[in-house]
């Protein structure tokens, strides 16, 4: 009988079922959180964790460092499916279906005061999950998924990457061509826009792969008429009234269907000195694939702008035909361990060296 992670309570730590590399640990962080979704760090180094499911933000603070939340502390709450979170000096921003706004953020009370709403979002059904990203130079950077799985969109901020300045101020498509890029990391040497991106459906087990990109300003990245490297999808368009010619290809692609989520630059002195820099991603896993896949953490090996390899970090979420995790986001501390989020268990883990 396969032990359910759902059995192991906050501080255990998880040797079955899931499987990790070697000289790692995992323990259980905190759970009851319904969906938990976004994660991200305050300037206090305080874990924030988004739940869209019930419309709330909550803080996980661990002052003691006993590798276990202390409190489940709820934030914000009463939001429409609130999704990315980003902090940016003295405030903190949120991602809600309709509307990015921001909040006056105080570490000490672990309090969030709104501020005001930067700019309203469009919302025409199909995927519902925004994230956002800030710079060093203070771009505010959003990614809102398209309102179908194979369509032209009539509003050009789906199926796109939207870029404002902190304040909100000219709201206006960056990237386009991305059909559910759910996730997106500033990289912390070159500084550009890296992404994940979920393929169609309804092409077979196989196509089109998932992706990573490096999103650049004025961007098209094929949906919906291209996919992989400049292929042409005639299942959607069968005249070929669009190029594929000008469309940027991924810089790594995926098994179909895994479901990329989160993504994690390596700069922690608790991981190997070779894996520095290196990319983790999380695979939430299939839904429509005739055999199941993701359901794991992996590792690709990044030299500078490209990718070169791939191996599995974190495994165990999927036995048999039994789901028993889809893992999400991945965020690092200021002390080098890692978070992870598990939206069908609602927990978050603590990754940390053995």
């Amino acid at each position: 009988m396969t032990e359910s992670i759902e059995n192991y309570k906050v501080g255990d730590q998880v040797p079955f079922p899931l499987q990790i590399a070697s000289s790692f640990k995992i323990g259980v962080f905190a759970k009851d959180l319904d969906k938990a979704r976004d994660l991200e760090f305050s300037p206090g180094n305080t874990l924030l964790v988004s739940d869209p499911s019930s419309g709330k933000v909550v803080a996980l603070p661990d002052k003691n460092k006993d590798g276990r939340a202390d409190i489940v502390k709820e934030i914000v709450t009463g939001l429409n499916k609130p999704h990315g979170l980003a902090f940016y000096r003295s405030y903190f921003y949120v991602a809600e279906l309709t509307r990015i706004s921001r909040y006056k953020w105080d570490e000490q009370s672990l309090t969030a005061m709104f501020d005001r709403e930067l700019f309203a979002v469009p919302y025409n059904g199909g995927h519902s999950t925004r994230s956002l990203v800030i710079d060093k130079d203070g771009n505010l950077f959003v990614t809102i998924g398209s309102s179908c799985n194979v369509c032209v969109e009539k509003h050009d901020w789906l199926a796109a990457v939207v870029v404002s300045d902190v304040e909100g101020r000219d709201p206006r498509p960056f990237a386009k061509g991305l059909r559910n890029s759910v996730f997106i990391k500033i990289h912390p040497v070159t500084g550009e826009l890296w992404g994940t991106e979920m393929g169609r459906d309804l092409l077979g087990d196989n196509i089109p792969p998932e992706e990573i990109n490096i999103i650049r300003s004025g961007g098209d990245y094929g949906w919906p008429y291209c996919f992989d490297e400049k292929i042409h999808d005639d299942n959607f368009d069968s005249k070929r009234e669009h190029s594929c010619s000008k469309t940027t290809s991924p810089i790594w692609k995926m098994q179909a269907h895994s479901a990329p989520l989160g993504l994690a630059p390596i700069d922690s002195k608790q991981f190997p000195s070779e894996w520095q820099g290196d990319l983790l991603v999380s695979f939430h896993g299939s839904w429509n694939r005739s055999v199941p896949t993701g359901y794991k953490i992996v590792r690709l090996n990044v030299e500078g702008n490209k990718i070169i390899g791939q191996e599995d970090f974190l495994t165990g979420f999927l036995q048999g035909s039994s789901t028993l995790g889809r893992p999400v986001d991945l965020e690092f501390d200021k002390d080098g361990s890692l978070y992870i989020s598990d939206d069908k268990v609602g927990a978050v883990y603590k990754v940390s060296k053995q």
